[in-house]
């Protein structure tokens, strides 16, 4: 019976979190073994495994869907990128794995990147299950420097008889509070493979005859639980262009979003007393999340999405800082920055907040960095399993 997704390099189960929503469930390799405690912990069924080790064939004949996200440390702007030196490389792996010819070792010996090379692990696979006239469907996500690979694969899946589309999308368009973009390909063997209307915009569109119109982006204080006053911010914003609205504060609408609050010199902090306490003092302060502590970090004002949460080399510098909400007035006593929490983190990569990460702070960390959105992936998959999503259907925070 085919009727079994398969998720190669699942992660901490992004796309299996997606599934669940939608009422499929899969089977993800992966090998991280903090990765594999979070996916059990979530219930969700894993094969811990290294996906280039793993035998290929032992799928075929039983495969309906197929994800893919390779690693993505070897292209990411956060990483060194040698994937990009490594790419005619990888080009050449997936050219030789598309006819059943296993080059790996031999091209791995000349990487700059070992990791590189697993952007081409997905086409060993759907060689294996293509002599089984399989996959129906086949969804793959990256950072965006991996689209020209995508394109390679593109063509091959084409000539096998898929219908592909390839491009780059920007997750807060599907309602994620996270300008994270995403290389993907999207093919099928039953329907026209096309990209998933977009729910959410910069600006909000009202519904007209031509559509059911798109939501304001999701920020950060909005996925989080946290209120707002109506007082304008001023700030800067790095990785994503500057934003508008209202300046948002820290509510304690969610408390289990809101404890760091509660922690450290915040909770200690006069200024941070006062604010808490006093409407008219509270509006002094526009909070934003800066990703690190140099100077060129991304900083993002609450009532806007985040940029992209990596949690690379600096994870733990990503925190909640202060400044004044008039430019004109210069500040005293500001409170002090306080680092962002894992729960947080997951939410603004829309997890639920009560997801069950597994792991020390920096294991966990890592893995929300690395986790495909699930509320964007479950944009992307619907359509293959004949749902169709609203901007309202999928819960950011459940």
């Amino acid at each position: 019976m085919r009727d079994l997704v398969v998720d190669l390099f699942a992660g901490p189960g992004g796309w299996s979190h997606a599934l669940d929503v939608l009422g499929v469930r899969d089977v993800g390799l992966e090998w991280d073994e903090w990765a594999c405690k979070t996916r059990a912990a979530a219930g969700q069924l894993t094969i811990r495994t290294d996906v280039a080790m793993y035998p290929a064939w032992i799928f075929a004949g039983r495969v309906k869907g197929f994800i893919a996200s390779p690693p993505c440390q070897a292209w990411s702007m956060a990483g060194k990128r040698l994937g990009l030196v490594d790419q005619p490389l990888v080009h050449q792996a997936v050219a030789d794995l598309a006819v059943g010819r296993d080059t790996r070792e031999r091209l791995l010996a000349a990487c700059r990147d070992p990791r590189s090379l697993l952007a081409a692990e997905p086409m060993r696979y759907l060689h294996a299950l293509h002599q089984a006239g399989e996959p129906e469907w086949i969804a793959m996500e990256e950072v965006p420097d991996v689209l020209p690979l995508w394109q390679q694969y593109a063509a091959i899946l084409r000539s096998w008889g898929f219908s592909v589309w390839t491009g780059i999308i920007n997750s807060a368009d599907f309602g994620v509070p996270q300008t994270r973009r995403r290389a993907i390909l999207l093919a099928s063997r039953v329907r026209t493979a096309s990209p998933p209307e977009p729910t959410h915009a910069r600006l909000p569109e009202p519904e007209s005859l031509f559509g059911p119109g798109r939501g304001r982006w999701v920020s950060m204080a909005e996925a989080l639980g946290w209120g707002a006053t109506d007082r304008p911010v001023p700030t800067v914003c790095a990785g994503g262009g500057p934003g508008g609205g209202p300046e948002p504060f820290p509510s304690g609408a969610r408390k289990t979003l809101t404890d760091a609050r509660d922690r450290g010199a915040w909770k200690h902090h006069p200024a941070s007393r006062q604010a808490l306490a006093d409407p008219v003092a509270r509006q002094r302060w526009a909070w934003s999340l800066r990703s690190n502590n140099q100077a060129h970090a991304t900083v993002r004002r609450a009532d806007e999405p985040a940029g992209t949460l990596f949690f690379g080399h600096r994870a733990n510098e990503c925190m909640w800082v202060a400044g004044p909400a008039d430019a004109t007035d210069p500040g005293n006593a500001v409170p002090e920055p306080i680092r962002i929490t894992a729960t947080e983190a997951g939410v603004l990569q829309s997890f639920p907040a009560d997801y069950p990460w597994q792991g020390n702070k920096g294991q966990t960390f890592s893995q929300i960095g690395n986790a495909v959105p699930p509320r964007l992936a479950a944009h992307l998959l619907a359509p293959h399993l004949g749902k169709t999503l609203s901007r309202d259907d999928f819960t950011l925070a459940a």
